[in-house]
């Protein structure tokens, strides 16, 4: 029997007026795995981690964790209610009927929708945490590190200042910082050590499941490995799941299970992460692929990059498993040509 997953994203849509940051994204992310999520800057991975985490209330679409809807968006109820109600000027009695029904369902499922979104308990939401880009505008200059790890705890209710120092200094330890840090401010510490305390602040609060949103990209090439391991021995130590978001190709594969790529606010391609560079099947993923160096010369001087030149979307694009576990954002006419290429 298939584990339920920890966290699915279901037709996620994210827009800010007329920017469709985020449109029609759907991915699962099973208990304990780490889910890469790649592409250019400006694609909507970052938007899509905060969504997530509920520092965006959602457009369309629905977000459940642990079998619990904790985000709902109302559009796409609305715009089906609307639809139904033009359709019905001018339809016979028994289209009538009909498009009464549907609208009456499409408000039933438009109230539980709301219901759900309203009635999330922060405990729930709490369980999911987050770790930010940038290790400095995270941080308040104005809060010591044990305030910025304790705040978490003082929020859910924790008042006993042993408990909680006992808590703080041994999470401190545990991401290879000291004792002595916890009373020193952010601007007192360099790149990698402010986002240790990031990390810090996350797990402290025992989360199931971590989102990092490009939680190495600001800091130095031997810096980020360090970040890195921490991050892998606490999911070995926490039994942690990770969304980790990233524009670094090579850090994604190294870290992650299985890696999704967006474009313009969509998934375009879904893989395991061996899978995904063995086999790249979008034209986007391969263009992503073929800008990625090498620390040697000979393949440097001869690499091509690939240029993606976007095309029109067929207008039944969606994402199809092509072979197992790979899917590709394309139209039904499309899915034998990527057969063809999985095949070859």
């Amino acid at each position: 029997m298939a584990t339920e997953p920890l966290l699915r994203v279901e037709h996620l849509c994210q827009y800010f007026g007329p920017l469709h940051a985020v449109d029609d994204v759907s991915f699962s992310i099973a208990p304990g795995e780490v889910f890469g999520l790649v592409g250019e800057s400006g694609c909507g991975k970052t938007t899509t981690g905060r969504s997530i985490i509920r520092l965006y209330d959602i457009t369309d679409g629905s977000i459940w964790f642990k079998g619990q809807r904790i985000a709902a968006g109302t559009l796409g109820y609305r715009r089906r209610i609307a639809e139904a109600r033009r359709r019905m000027r001018g339809a016979s009695a028994e289209e009538r009927a009909a498009l009464s029904a549907q609208i009456a369902e499409e408000r039933r499922q438009l109230r539980a929708a709301v219901h759900d979104h309203r009635s999330v308990r922060k405990d729930v939401i709490t369980r999911i945490q987050m770790i930010y880009q940038d290790p400095i505008a995270s941080l308040d200059p104005r809060m010591t590190v044990y305030d910025i790890i304790a705040e978490g705890l003082r929020i859910r209710g924790q008042h006993d200042k042993q408990a909680i120092d006992s808590r703080v200094y041994g999470i401190l330890d545990r991401v290879g910082l000291t004792r002595e840090h916890a009373h020193r401010y952010p601007h007192e510490f360099s790149g990698g050590q402010r986002q240790r305390i990031g990390v810090a602040r996350a797990v402290v609060m025992d989360p199931e499941m971590i989102i990092a949103d490009e939680p190495v990209s600001a800091l130095d090439v031997s810096i980020q490995a360090q970040v890195i391991n921490l991050l892998s021995d606490l999911r070995r130590e926490m039994g942690l799941t990770v969304l980790f978001i990233a524009h670094d190709l090579s850090v994604v594969k190294y870290f992650s299970d299985r890696i999704g790529v967006m474009y313009f606010g969509r998934l375009v391609e879904l893989a395991p992460a061996d899978e995904l560079f063995l086999h790249p099947l979008h034209p986007y993923t391969r263009a992503l692929l073929s800008a990625i160096p090498l620390p040697d010369p000979l393949y440097e001087r001869d690499r091509r990059r690939i240029v993606y030149e976007p095309r029109p979307e067929a207008e039944d694009a969606a994402l199809r498993e092509i072979t197992g576990g790979h899917f590709v954002r394309c139209g039904a006419a499309e899915v034998p040509g990527y057969l063809r290429e999985a095949e070859a």
